[in-house]
């Protein structure tokens, strides 16, 4: 049985394994193969707007829709050596769910610094 610890210090926890990213770093990604997974919950994407080309997956969908091995896999799920970046709307959920993602053997997944908040702040692309 392992110690409790709190969220902020399982966050730091798992940040160490990840190779997180800036917007400007998951928008080149993105670019260059990387895919973008969105998160957030239906009512913010409204709100705020979305990620073009970036594939909307409710977190308790998450791990069904990325398992290149699943029977409800995303099209988009085609190999464990994927490079996703996982978009919460600040970077904290993110962080938690990339980790669960690796779990599954996608061994390259990270997260957003920031979330969706930072992309948005640093001018980048948002479909209303």
């Amino acid at each position: 049985m392992t110690e409790p610890v709190g969220i902020d210090e399982l966050l730091e926890r798992v940040r160490e394994d990840l190779d997180r990213v800036s917007a400007k770093e998951a928008f080149d990604e993105a670019a260059h193969g990387a895919l973008l997974v969105d998160i957030r919950y239906q009512e913010l994407r409204e709100r705020d707007g979305l990620i073009p080309g970036a594939l909307v997956v409710e977190r308790n969908e998450l791990e069904w829709r990325l398992d290149p091995r699943g029977s409800h896999r995303a099209a988009e799920a085609t190999s464990h050596d994927l490079r996703v970046v996982v978009v919460c709307n600040e970077g904290y959920a993110s962080s938690l769910a990339a980790v669960s993602l690796r779990q599954l053997g996608l061994h390259r997944a990270t997260d957003l610094i920031g979330g969706f908040q930072a992309w948005q702040a640093e001018g980048l692309p948002v479909a209303r």
